[in-house]
């Protein structure tokens, strides 16, 4: 026996859970950026040099005291370096450390406080160079709030696992609940035959194509009109490796489509419409809706560009009764986007001139 009420109350669980996630993406993300505009301020350098002089003035020790006839460094001084009996005995020298204290304490060379030193070289406490390496990224002029390549590399590779592991889940969820309430594959759009694939393929591909060229002429209108459209999330999932590529359009963007595809279209239409008699069409609006929240990473215009496709997606189920069909072009948009924009690096209006593709 057909189960319909415990298909849809797991399909709307999930719909939550899905809003859920995107909304807790959407923080994680924009926070880091608002933590560092918060220490880029104009009085970041000058807040510094303020403690810095605090600092250096609660320890009046800092400066060199005279002990029989010779200037050494205190021991508050020498404390700010590594000790030397922290360093590796194959990299200390045996002679020439009283000579080099000596010379430096008195002025004859570049002192720690020297503003002319080099700052890369760090000393110890004989005055020997640090034998430890820099950090090759110190030398590098950030601004405070640019990223770091390397936890840029690394949010790309936990966003792509975050993608696939999330919505592979719920795919997982959602199929095993339509078996075991014993939905019927007709009333998902699912049919097991060459006709159905065919024309599914064929249509979905128009559909697809269509779609892409209506978002991109969107998202171009939403950009001459200012309206925010924040592409940051698929500028951090895109790869730059092949096998990133591969990953990406053979695995995680073939997920995307099932499993959105199968909640908002298959499980909310489909099968809500056929267990229950509500019209598919005031669904197709409903669902839409909910696909549109859930892309609230992509700003205002992505929220309305999204729930316009979602609805054109949505209709083309409710006419053509093909998951398949649907699956294929929400696919091939998304594809499309990824490979044109960031594998191609080309926009569709460039500095004002409209319609031509430029090298972004």
């Amino acid at each position: 026996m057909t189960q319909w009420a415990t298909f849809v109350g797991l399909s709307g669980v999930v719909c939550v859970l899905l809003l859920a996630l995107s909304h807790a993406t959407k923080t994680t993300l924009t926070e880091p950026t608002a933590v560092s505009d918060g220490h880029s301020g104009p009085n970041s350098n000058s807040n510094a040099s303020a403690d810095t002089e605090a600092a250096s003035s609660s320890n009046p020790d800092t400066d060199s005291t005279e002990t029989s006839g010779d200037r050494v460094p205190s021991a508050s001084s020498s404390s700010a370096y590594p000790r030397s009996a922290d360093l590796e005995p194959s990299t200390r020298p045996v002679t020439g450390r009283r000579d080099e204290v000596g010379s430096r304490s008195m002025g004859s060379g570049p002192s720690k406080t020297d503003s002319t030193a080099d700052p890369s070289l760090e000393r110890s406490g004989n005055g020997d160079p640090d034998p430890t390496p820099a950090d090759p990224r110190a030398d590098l002029d950030l601004d405070p709030g640019d990223e770091d390549p390397l936890m840029e590399s690394m949010s790309a590779g936990a966003l792509l696992a975050n993608v696939a592991l999330s919505q592979g889940l719920f795919a997982a969820v959602l199929i095993a609940a339509a078996f075991y309430t014993e939905i019927p594959a007709a009333a998902l759009g699912i049919e097991f035959t060459g006709a159905y694939l065919f024309s599914g393929l064929a249509v979905g591909t128009a559909i697809g194509l269509g779609l892409y060229v209506a978002n991109e002429f969107g998202s171009m209108v939403a950009k001459r009109l200012e309206i925010d459209h924040n592409e940051d999330l698929r500028e951090m999932l895109a790869p730059d490796s092949a096998g990133g590529w591969l990953i990406l359009l053979l695995v995680v963007l073939p997920m995307i489509a099932v499993f959105e595809e199968f909640l908002f279209r298959a499980a909310l239409i489909g099968a809500v419409s056929v267990g229950f008699g509500v019209s598919p069409w005031l669904l197709a609006v409903v669902s839409s809706v909910a696909f549109a929240l859930g892309h609230g990473m992509q700003g205002t215009a992505g929220i309305l560009v999204t729930g316009l496709l979602g609805f054109v997606l949505a209709s083309a189920f409710v006419l053509t009764g093909s998951f398949l069909a649907v699956v294929v072009a929400h696919y091939l948009i998304n594809a499309l986007e990824f490979v044109v924009h960031e594998g191609f690096g080309l926009e569709w209006s460039g500095g004002g001139d409209g319609g031509e593709t430029t090298e972004s």
